[in-house]
């Protein structure tokens, strides 16, 4: 395995730009962009391979690796009192507790944005 396979890689098309953007969360800012999207992933993967060698040479500690990550399904979210409020609400309403409430809300959301991630 590569160094750079270590961190995930998305390419996904955009409405509001009218092309495929590829990123890569934790190692880089900002993205590749193009019409075609096996290119923009070739490109992404070049340019990840170059942001690893600039963190090498300039000493930095490479983030965390992205791929192969183990996720708890538990996470803490601050909310303001309102919010959290209003969420408590929602949940009696729903005949639902917070949390239950949330992940349904969270699951909604997702199903509206679309499967980014799994």
């Amino acid at each position: 395995m590569k160094e750079n396979d270590r961190y995930l890689k998305i390419v996904e098309w955009s409405d509001e730009d009218q092309c495929y953007i590829g990123t890569c969360p934790t190692l880089m800012l900002g993205g590749i962009h193009g019409d075609d999207e096996a290119e923009v992933y070739k490109e992404l993967c070049q340019a990840v391979e170059e942001w690893i060698k600039i963190y090498k040479q300039d000493g930095e500690q490479l983030p965390a690796a992205t791929v192969g990550k183990e996720y708890s399904g538990k996470f803490v979210v601050r909310v303001g009192p309102d919010l959290h409020k209003a969420l408590v609400i929602g949940a009696m309403r729903h005949d639902k507790s917070l949390n239950e409430y949330c992940v349904h809300l969270l699951r909604e959301n997702q199903a509206h944005y679309g499967k980014r991630a799994s």
